[in-house]
């Protein structure tokens, strides 16, 4: 696509939970020190401290937000949009946009897992539309479809367009969506960020070759979900 415009900053939390664990981190200072100065006895303090401090460390680990790089070419390669688990790999009816077979792979986050999200494929943004729905555990078959999500058309190089779904899981109660219509996007820029447990969904053309397998552990812009089979026709 020629020379690509990155828009990448080189953070380490994502901005979406920098507020969160400021307030959160001064809040927990505070406790902490109302229990050292209130009792003879350290027990309460402790007991807070490391009970807070490892729920803290959960947190900040789910808004890591890793600096990465896709290396390779990127031309007919679909790229992970997120961290997680691979829970769907089929072809499936597509009734909203496509009225026809698609297949679709699907990704499950956990709240161990980064839940930034990447451009699965580089093109230009068709349209960004949100649905409100229900909030199924993320991992069933029926959460692409009735939770809460957001879905991003891209539209490829060659003129191939490629759904991805952010859906809201049991616990996820906001998906944010960096994504606008009419943009140029890329491999390593992020789409979005999913709070809490959640899934993303890729729906690719009949004939993609799926290069992973249920199961399977993804890493974000770098694990390759597919290839785009090309049309010399």
């Amino acid at each position: 696509m020629g020379a690509k415009i990155k828009k990448l900053k080189k953070i380490r939390i994502h901005r979406e939970g920098t507020s969160t664990l400021f307030y959160s981190l001064v809040l927990i200072i505070a406790i902490a020190v109302i229990l050292w100065r209130s009792f003879d006895s350290k027990v309460p303090f402790w007991i807070f401290s490391v009970t807070l401090g490892a729920i803290y460390g959960i947190v900040t680990n789910f808004y890591r937000c890793p600096v990465r790089y896709f290396s390779g070419e990127t031309d007919n390669v679909v790229v992970a949009p997120a961290d997680g688990k691979v829970v769907v790999v089929e072809e499936v009816e597509e009734t909203e946009y496509f009225h026809d077979r698609r297949l679709m792979i699907s990704i499950f986050m956990s709240l161990f897992n980064v839940h930034a999200n990447w451009f699965p494929v580089d093109g230009k943004v068709r349209f960004v539309r949100h649905e409100d729905g229900n909030y199924h555990k993320a991992w069933l078959p029926k959460a692409s479809a009735e939770n809460e999500h957001a879905d991003i058309m891209i539209t490829t190089p060659d003129g191939r367009d490629i759904l991805c779904r952010q859906i809201a899981g049991a616990m996820a109660r906001r998906i944010v969506t960096y994504a606008k219509e009419g943009e140029d996007c890329y491999i390593d820029e992020h789409l979005g960020f999913i709070k809490l447990g959640s899934r993303v969904d890729v729906f690719l053309p009949l004939g993609s070759e799926p290069c992973v397998k249920v199961g399977q552990k993804t890493t974000g812009d770098q694990t390759v979900l597919a290839k785009l089979i090309v049309d010399n026709g």
